[in-house]
């Protein structure tokens, strides 16, 4: 398993103000699904954060999102771990398959592949 890239989603209530403060430092909108706005850096596309009001489909809001190229194998590990899985695998209508651990620090981890 690959990790693809690491992207902070950081939770707003104030998506527009962020949108406009982080292209000041170069940064461009690359996903807009309403509920969570993703911002990436033109030279270096993985360079990225996301500004989020509230999960679309589970009942928290993921602090970082892990793309993974194999989300299926990431699911056995954590399960096979004992880590608290707090949002169960499955395929989302915005394409992708995820789901969500709880880390070592509290913190809330959206684990996720593209389909």
């Amino acid at each position: 398993m690959a990790v693809r890239r690491v992207v902070p989603n950081v939770r707003s209530e104030a998506v527009p103000e962020s949108r406009e403060f982080y292209g000041l430092l170069g940064f461009e909108e690359v996903m807009n699904l309403g509920w969570i706005v993703t911002l990436a850096s033109p030279s270096s596309p993985t360079a990225q954060v996301s500004f989020i009001a509230g999960d679309k489909t589970a009942s928290v809001t993921p602090d970082l999102s892990v793309e993974v190229d194999d989300v299926d194998a990431a699911y056995a590990v954590m399960r096979e771990s004992g880590a608290e899985i707090v949002h169960p695998l499955q395929d989302e209508e915005w394409g992708v398959r995820r789901f969500f651990v709880r880390d070592p620090n509290g913190r809330v981890v959206n684990v996720l592949g593209h389909r």
